[in-house]
């Protein structure tokens, strides 16, 4: 395997590679090395066998120039008795708890949340990340808040669904019209360079006829063992049944991402790729944005860096933020991706179309050159 920096000086980058030819299986493994100077040095990796694929992970470790290039060499072996792993993924009835070195970093919640009393249950559901953690323990993530009981931390519904002639929404759940619901959890994976999970979800139009399941989703989450903070990716799958469904172009949809509550007009900053503040992000497009805010314990700071895969639907992907006139001029913090805030995303019936973003938990400040 040869790996090119490209244009771009790297530090402890991840790498991905397609190692299905080495005809992988439950009792096989990967060693893999790095040939330098003549020598082999041993690289800790991790393969995931997720269907017919097979895909190798590993860290191209410290720095690497622009340009540079490294080579490596994986070989098939004998799967080895596995020795406490650095990622873990920990798995109960209600969720799935992904760490780094022992320390929570993310939580899948597959069980059905209730709402408070009082709250109408029409908002009760599952499938959504919270909490989402920086390494200090700051939460990011916020659900239920009394103002949008819809939220749910970080979590993936559209709001114009049209299925069989009619359009739904799965966002709003007060419309009555759809929601998105958790189906299994199908795959944990652990080791020392990635924890994560595969999960299944369905989203639900409820028609004249009754429920039906307009469009199966898969989630595939990875944290990585890298840097000092969380680098974490989210791929959704996204498979119409038998009906092809068009996702409708409006100002929100998709992966969308509920702060904490102390997050306020008054303690964050946030920015784009294409450098645009807080008051001028909403409606342009961009490749990353993130948020610095404070946590509430005297001036300590974190953040999120939210990126978009260039293969993505309409990427660079349109951006919906809240700006600081929100909720009464509280100024709460939401941000959100929007491939479909511009256009239209024909999906055709039986067929896969898969979103990919990339995150970022911090603890201090982000910059534009650091994001970049």
């Amino acid at each position: 395997l040869t790996v090119n920096a490209g244009n771009y000086d790297r530090t402890d980058c991840v790498v991905t590679a397609n190692v299905s030819s080495l005809k992988l299986n439950a009792k096989s493994a990967v060693e893999l090395c790095e040939t330098t100077n003549g020598g082999n040095v041993a690289t800790p990796c991790q393969v995931v066998l997720d269907g017919k694929k097979a895909e190798l992970i590993f860290v191209l470790s410290g720095n690497t120039a622009q340009g540079q290039v490294r080579t490596y060499v994986a070989k098939k072996v004998k799967a080895k008795k596995a020795a406490a792993s650095k990622m873990t993924a920990v798995m109960d009835s209600k969720a799935v708890v992904l760490k780094k070195n022992g320390k929570d970093v993310l939580k899948y919640n597959f069980e059905i949340h209730q709402s408070p009393e009082g709250v109408d249950p029409i908002f009760n559901r599952g499938g959504y990340i919270h909490p989402a953690y920086t390494p200090s323990g700051f939460v990011l993530t916020n659900i239920q808040p009394r103002d949008h009981r819809h939220h749910y931390g970080i979590w993936n519904p559209w709001t114009k669904l049209m299925y069989d002639g009619q359009v739904y929404d799965c966002w709003n759940l007060v419309e009555r019209q759809g929601t998105v619901r958790p189906e299994a959890v199908e795959a944990l994976y652990e080791g020392d360079v990635m924890s994560g999970f595969n999960a299944s979800l369905n989203h639900i139009v409820f028609t004249d006829a009754g429920e039906r399941t307009a469009m199966h989703e898969v989630w595939k989450v990875k944290v990585y063992n890298v840097g000092d903070g969380y680098l974490w990716d989210f791929e959704s799958e996204l498979t119409p049944g038998s009906k092809p469904v068009t996702l409708k172009e409006y100002r929100y949809a998709g992966l969308g991402f509920r702060a904490n509550a102390v997050w306020t007009k008054d303690h964050v900053e946030m920015m784009s790729s294409e450098g645009k503040t807080r008051q001028q992000i909403d409606n342009t497009t961009g490749r990353w944005l993130y948020t610095n805010g404070g946590t509430g314990e005297g001036n300590n700071v974190a953040g999120l860096l939210y990126m978009c895969h260039p293969d993505d639907y309409n990427y660079p992907e349109p951006i919906r933020i809240w700006n600081e006139q929100q909720n009464g001029g509280r100024g709460d913090v939401y941000m959100n991706f929007v491939p479909t805030k511009n256009m239209d995303w024909n999906l055709k019936a039986n067929r896969t179309y898969t979103l990919k973003y990339r995150f970022y938990a911090y603890d201090g400040m982000m910059t534009p050159t650091k994001a970049e």
